[in-house]
């Protein structure tokens, strides 16, 4: 096991197994002991970029344009999302639901923010494929976000890197995009999806 992620399990367990009388006479815990435990404190408090996500909460519609390459029209779909918070605020969850090229699709996508890189992260698995695309990024204060993500396509087995910016454009409106290289190399739009929270 991980030796940062024994530590703090270690405490916890000898604490448990000790009896009362035991507990109350246990040694202090040494200056180094008690930095570890003040920063694992640290690492799952909180903070305010983990209670932003709480204004996601939330039931919306969702009209999704799709690109195949940039200059051909959108194709535009329809679908619902649900988002809702677990581990006491921590991480937003997102169930998606809708078509893709005519197909029943399904999503799963997990966001949060690590108190300890600093930076907000995103898991993203779909009906379309077993694989899992991780991003990371930052936010602003109104919630602007920029994520750069990764995942393997299953053609060439290459793996293609997005650019994803998602912005607040009302109390209960988000527009999300996704960029990736099309055939020349160059960035263009694949999708953009404009969540509407419903009452």
């Amino acid at each position: 096991m991980n030796r940062m992620l024994a530590t703090p399990l270690a405490f916890l367990a000898l604490a448990l197994a000790m009896p009362l009388s035991a507990q109350d006479a246990a040694p202090e815990m040494t200056p180094e002991q008690k930095a570890e435990m003040e920063a694992w404190a640290r690492a799952g408090a909180l903070t305010a970029p983990n209670q932003a996500m709480a204004k996601q909460v939330g039931n919306y519609k969702a009209q999704i344009k799709s690109w195949q390459t940039p200059d051909t029209d959108p194709v535009i779909e329809q679908g619902s999302t649900r988002r809702s918070l677990i581990l006491d605020g921590r991480v937003l969850v997102e169930d998606f639901d809708s078509t893709m090229m005519g197909q029943p699709f399904r999503g799963h996508g997990m966001r949060g923010y690590d108190n300890v890189t600093g930076k907000h992260w995103s898991t993203w698995n779909d009906s379309m494929t077993t694989g899992i695309m991780v991003s990371e990024g930052d936010c602003d204060a109104n919630m602007t976000c920029t994520f750069v993500g990764s995942w393997v396509e299953p053609v060439n087995k290459k793996t293609i890197t997005s650019r994803m910016v998602s912005r607040w454009t009302g109390a209960d409106t988000e527009v999300f995009e996704m960029y990736v290289p099309g055939a020349d190399g160059k960035e263009f739009r694949m999708m953009e999806i404009t969540y509407t929270r419903q009452p």
